[in-house]
Order: structure tokens, then sequence, then C-alpha cells
């Protein structure tokens, strides 16, 4: 598993992102503080408080190709 720390502020940005991360096979999370929910859903990340950064979860041995799709997005 690898942990990412990202920032989502807008309602765009999370659109964008959650279009990124749909394109690859990996399970991956967003954990903000104790919640933790599905980074492919987009109701999920609402649920989320987005004034803090949270940390993207792959669960993936190598994620490099994810990495460099949401630099953007990285902390």
């Amino acid at each position: 598993m690898k942990s990412i720390p990202i920032k989502l502020s807008f309602a765009e940005e999370v659109k964008t992102f959650v279009n990124i991360v749909n394109r690859y096979p990996y399970d991956m999370d967003l954990r903000a503080g104790r919640h933790v929910v599905d980074a492919k859903s987009i109701l999920g990340i609402f649920s989320l408080d987005l004034s803090r950064p949270i940390a993207l979860e792959v669960y993936a041995e190598s994620c490099d190709d994810l990495e460099k799709d949401i630099e953007q997005f990285k902390i």
C-alpha cells in the first residue's frame, strides 16, 4: 500500500480527480482522520472535510503512472 497526501478544494477538482482514478484498476481509498471512503466515489469524497489535506491510499505494489496523473493534487 502507498499513501499519497492530496488536497481537493473545489467541486471541479473532485470531478477531475475521480475521472483520473477511475481509469486505474487499483483499489483506492481516501482517508481524512478516521473517515475512509472509496476514492472512486464522488459522493464519498464530498462526505469528507475537504478543507484539510487527505490521504490517498493505493493498494498496489507500484502506482507510478497514477502518481504522475494526479500530480496536480499532491501536496
